[in-house]
């Protein structure tokens, strides 16, 4: 009774959360490679008539990266159409260019990409998905057992 109940918003929450840490993950570097010339500090008068530098969102921290890492094997049990448009709508992907990523319609898209949030929240609730079910049933099950 003590186990945290999970709903199917808290779970898109959580995926998107995840996918925006990858982002902002540092970039892996060669080792080895470095340089002697000192760093340059440009002046005032070099930057004007430059365009605005894009600046950058902090590095993640340790707490984030941990639910970050818990939530990449989420997805492991979901068909591979199913995994891509989570992932994707998770990382902040329009529908036009999931539609287009995956060769299907939106409103097919849609049911997919809430399948497999419902057989997510099912997982972590630790129920299990009736077999040979349609998707609107296993969605309607996943949005009751979530309230």
């Amino acid at each position: 009774s003590d186990m945290k109940k999970w709903t199917i918003t808290e779970v898109e929450e959580r995926l998107a959360e995840a996918a925006s840490v990858l982002k902002r993950l540092p970039e892996k570097k060669l080792q080895g490679y470095y340089t002697v010339w000192p760093e340059i500090t440009p002046e005032f008068s070099d930057l004007v008539g430059q365009k605005d530098v894009k600046t950058l969102k902090p590095w993640p921290l340790p707490d984030a990266i941990t639910r970050m890492e818990e939530c990449l094997s989420w997805t492991v049990g979901l068909e591979p159409v199913d995994g891509k448009i989570v992932w994707l709508r998770a990382s902040g992907a329009r529908w036009k260019t999931v539609c287009w990523t995956v060769g299907l319609k939106r409103s097919a898209a849609h049911e997919h990409w809430l399948y497999g949030l419902c057989l997510i929240t099912l997982k972590l609730n630790r129920q299990q998905a009736p077999a040979k079910r349609s998707r609107r049933y296993i969605i309607d099950l996943a949005r009751e057992s979530s309230r």
